[in-house]
C-alpha cells in the first residue's frame, strides 16, 4: 500500500477512539477501520465535491473494494491520525489509499476502489470533474 505522492494532496483528520470501538481484547475492532475510511473518504470529497452537492447533482460514490492491512493494535488511549489520498483516477474508477498513525507510526494501511454513478440511472459515470481537478489533474484531457 502506497505512501502519498508528493504532488498529490492528502487530507488528515484526528480520529477519536470511542469506548464502543474497543473489542474484548482492548483494541480497536477491525470493522471500526471501515467506518473511519468512510469518514476520511467523505472528508476527501468535501475538499472538492461535497456529498450534498453530489447528491444534488444526481451523483453518488459507490465503494467496490476495501483492503486493510493491520500492522499494530490501536487502543482507546491512542491519539489516532487518519490520512487519505487518491492513488488512481481512471475513466470510471478511482482508488484511494489511507494510513492510520499513532505518534507518527503507522498502525494500519488501507486501499479502496470505487466509482460514481448517476443516481437516476444507476449507471457508472466518470469521476466528477471537481475531484479530478483537485486530486488527479494529470488525467484531464
Amino acid at each position: 500500500m502506497s505512501q502519498p505522492p508528493p504532488a498529490r494532496p492528502a487530507i488528515e483528520r484526528a480520529l477519536p477512539v470511542r469506548t464502543y470501538d474497543i473489542d474484548f481484547a482492548g483494541v480497536v475492532g477491525n470493522i471500526v477501520y471501515v467506518r473511519w475510511l468512510e469518514d476520511l473518504r467523505l472528508a476527501l470529497m468535501d475538499e472538492a465535491y461535497p456529498i450534498a452537492r453530489a447528491l444534488a447533482d444526481d451523483v453518488a460514490p459507490i465503494l467496490l473494494a476495501t483492503r486493510i492491512r493491520y500492522e499494530r493494535p490501536v487502543t482507546i488511549q491512542d491519539a489516532l491520525l487518519g490520512r487519505m489520498w487518491v492513488t488512481a483516477m481512471e475513466k470510471v474508477r478511482w482508488t484511494v489509499a489511507a494510513e492510520f498513525l499513532v505518534g507518527g507510526r503507522r498502525h494500519a494501511a488501507a486501499e479502496q476502489d470505487g466509482l460514481f454513478i448517476r443516481l437516476s440511472t444507476r449507471r457508472p459515470i466518470a469521476p466528477p470533474l471537481e475531484l479530478r481537478r483537485r486530486y488527479a489533474p494529470d488525467t484531464l484531457p
